[in-house]
């Protein structure tokens, strides 16, 4: 299998989830909790070079050592742990830092990363590891 065909089964899953989530299901609790923060205009570069490089994280750090010990477990328990550790920077910073962030946000955002970094790492254990 090609790494341009892996780095899809990661990327895609992540993106599509991550879309999923922010642009349907939370979209309105983010507007209650951080409208007030938030940019009259979305800018998507940023969110294209955390894709791009959170795939990475994600391969190097998730799906390759599951494939290692060719263990869909391990993808889930290290995706988990990943989503925990970045989110929780990403949050924990913003708490520390931004004035009236709220704590419900963290909490959800802490929750979201370590469903979506798993998910996305146990589907694409499962594409590339089955790929024939």
């Amino acid at each position: 299998m090609s790494y341009a065909i892996k780095y899809l089964a990661i990327l895609l899953p992540l993106v599509a989830l991550d879309a999923i989530w922010i642009g349907f299901i939370a979209s309105n609790f983010y507007k209650k909790h951080l409208g007030y923060i938030f940019a009259e205009k979305f800018l998507l570069w940023p969110a294209a070079i955390f894709y791009l490089i959170y795939a990475i994280a994600i391969w190097f750090f998730v799906v390759d050592p599951a494939i290692d010990n060719k263990s869909l477990a391990t993808a889930v328990w290290r995706g988990a742990f990943l989503g925990l550790a970045a989110y929780g920077a990403y949050d924990l910073t913003n708490q520390a830092t931004i004035a009236k962030w709220p704590y419900i946000v963290t909490l959800a955002d802490l929750a979201w990363g370590v469903f979506v970094t798993a998910a996305a790492s146990a589907i694409a254990y499962t594409i590339i590891s089955n790929y024939k």
